[in-house]
């Protein structure tokens, strides 16, 4: 038994060494498609167990497919840093900028002013807020910020109640029950003890009720479920938030990166094209999200004491917010400019190929400009421009510090997701060269019997439920290559799988470890494991049924899926010869 214990807490060494040697005779001998599989294999197995870290897994490919003979250093280095990845880390710099001057905390606080303080408003001013915020800046980062104001709003409304409530009356009832022989002089001083510490009376609608031992600091802790509900509709809003636009999460990036790689001659996804149909699934899947939470723990079709909020009450929670919005103090020149660049960037990335009318780049240059060149634009004009006025002052003597710093960005920017896009554009563009991808599509032929919805929905599920216990970006990097072959293999266009498969890739509600934004709510809420999984369990289908239903009707339409275009013959082609 202590053997047993002590290999499971080393049982990140015997994954990596085992993993290897278990599929060795793959690359030892082994044919090119063979040695590209070890090599992948190997790769998917480290990044769902996560025994070494994602973004060292993710240099592998510079190491192990040149020595197996698959690709060339050279061949292999250049994927690491392509348009995809330029574009996110333009992106990610633009946030890190907006994150620095607060402009995200102004936007926030506006809206959920706007929205209202009822208990069902102020859940929708919460998600409203973090998935338009979580559309541009890291969903980490959104419900980090998120979540203190949040608190602050339920720490007003528990004082609140706690005021409205009047000690005198709870000792009198106790003193009468004891005077009619109800329990004794013990019994009692525990249930005004409990009585007066407890933040949650529900349990203890009556002082007989109270147990022999009560655990006041766990009790104190437990959250009500308004509580429960107002975070997790924070955590599904930063996750589904990330889903609308190209930028908004990994997952995106690595989708495009890996479409535009194995099909070079495609027509691709733009900025604009993906906001098309992803802007309102987005708008649907939050507000089934809010309806789901309401009917989970708020009761949406009954009328519920504590759903009723007094016009006190709300003034408080008016004025928390309020007070939080003033500390912010009025608009900067630094917040009104770092607006402009974003709102300038924005525009860039939707009208360069809008495709319902001419984009501007068309105008400029007869060369392709992609999303990457705009977004550089912006984050150098970010390290130039002024963030104050002061050199406009004859008296000022110093120098007006730019909009961003090279410290800031440095500190800031996740250079392991970068490692990690650039290793899984690696691993398609050797899966793809190898002929491994033609292979596994060829092998995929088998599931042509089947409906096409129904494949869907088993890819859908699939990639769903696979995203609650790994990586976002891990599964993507792992599903899409063998999904763009299987649909060239089938004759489908290789959207009609890989995009919705994307878009699965962010479902994931259940699990505190399948997205840092449900493990943040877990932590500052201190919810039971069990309450995110029911809850999430649930929102994972009700996203699935809302994907699967528009993609399969708006989504066909939108992009024009029903035939199998003749560039996506290229790719099978090119690994075939």
């Amino acid at each position: 038994m202590y053997s047993l214990k002590k290999l499971a807490v080393h049982w990140r060494t015997i994954v990596v060494v085992l993993v290897p040697l278990v599929l060795l005779p793959l690359a030892i001998p082994g044919s090119r498609e063979a040695r590209c599989g070890f090599v992948v294999l190997v790769m998917s197995a480290f990044w769902m167990t996560e025994a070494v870290p994602l973004p060292v897994t993710s240099l592998l490919p510079v190491v192990l497919f040149p020595l197996l003979g698959v690709l060339g250093t050279e061949q292999v280095c250049i994927n690491y840093l392509k348009e995809t990845n330029m574009m996110f880390i333009g992106g990610l710099i633009v946030a890190i900028a907006v994150e620095n001057c607060n402009l995200h905390k102004r936007i926030a606080l506006r809206t959920i002013l706007t929205v209202g303080t009822s208990p069902r408003r102020l859940m929708l001013g919460f998600m409203c807020t973090t998935c338009i915020l979580s559309m541009w800046i890291s969903n980490t980062a959104t419900t980090a910020m998120m979540v203190p104001i949040v608190q602050a709003v339920i720490d007003e409304l528990k004082a609140q109640k706690d005021r409205e409530r009047k000690p005198s009356q709870l000792v009198a009832v106790a003193d009468s029950e004891e005077a009619s022989g109800g329990f004794d002089h013990e019994t009692r001083r525990k249930s005004i003890i409990v009585k007066k510490e407890s933040k949650d009376l529900k349990d203890f609608k009556d002082l007989k009720e109270v147990p022999e031992a009560v655990d006041v600091e766990n009790l104190q802790q437990r959250p009500d479920q308004e509580t429960i509900c107002y975070y997790l509709g924070v955590a599904y809003a930063s996750n589904l938030g990330g889903a609308g636009t190209l930028t908004g999460t990994g997952t995106n990036l690595t989708f495009k990166g890996i479409y535009d790689s194995v099909f070079p001659d495609s027509e691709g996804i733009n900025f604009a094209s993906w906001m098309i149909f992803c802007i309102p699934l987005t708008i649907v899947n939050i507000l089934a999200a809010w309806l789901w939470l309401q009917f989970l723990f708020m009761g949406l079709c009954r009328k519920q004491k504590k759903m009723v909020m007094t016009e006190e009450q709300a003034q408080q929670v008016r004025q928390v917010i309020r007070k939080k919005y003033d500390e912010l103090g009025p608009m900067t020149f630094h917040e009104a400019s770092t607006l402009v660049l974003f709102i300038a960037l924005v525009l860039m990335w939707f009208f360069r190929e809008p495709e319902f009318i001419p984009g501007w780049a068309e105008f400029i240059s007869d060369v392709e400009i992609q999303d990457a060149t705009p977004a550089m634009l912006i984050v150098f004009l970010m390290f130039v421009l002024p963030s104050n006025l002061s050199f406009l002052n004859p008296n000022s003597t110093g120098v007006s510090p730019s909009i961003l710093h090279w410290k800031l960005v440095h500190e800031k920017v996740p250079w392991g997701i970068v490692l990690l896009l650039g290793g899984g554009f690696a691993m398609a563009e050797a899966s793809k060269q190898s002929g491994l991808s033609t292979l596994i599509g060829q092998d995929l032929l088998v599931l042509k019997a089947l409906p096409l919805p129904l494949i869907l929905v088993i890819i859908c599920t699939a990639t769903c439920f696979l995203t609650e216990v790994s990586s976002n970006t891990a599964i993507a990097n792992i599903v899409l290559p063998v999904l763009a072959e299987m649909a060239v293999a089938m004759k489908i266009h290789p959207l009609y799988f890989m995009m919705p498969a994307t878009l699965c890739c962010t479902y994931a509600f259940m699990l505190p470890v399948a997205t840092p934004p449900n493990a943040i709510v877990m932590a500052a809420s201190n919810m039971k494991t069990t309450d995110m999984m029911k809850a999430g369990f649930g929102m994972n289908i009700i996203c699935l049924i809302i994907l699967c239903l528009s993609y399969t009707t708006l989504g066909v339409t939108i992009y024009d899926l029903h035939n199998f275009p003749e560039w996506a013959h290229l790719p099978n082609a090119t690994a075939a010869a």
